[in-house]
């Protein structure tokens, strides 16, 4: 018990706010990705 208590201690610890971290960062790299797309594939789709 003392062993699992210890792994939930460094998951909770370590890992799980690296994973929240690079989340951010990758949903911030898909939405600021549209800087470097060309002019024309930044405006909204035609609606006809």
């Amino acid at each position: 018990m003392l062993i699992h208590l210890k792994t939930l201690g460094f998951i909770k610890t370590k890992i799980l706010p690296f994973a929240i971290v690079s989340l951010f960062g990758l949903a911030f790299f898909a939405v600021s990705a549209r800087i470097w797309l060309p002019g024309d594939m930044m405006s909204p789709a035609p609606i006809n």
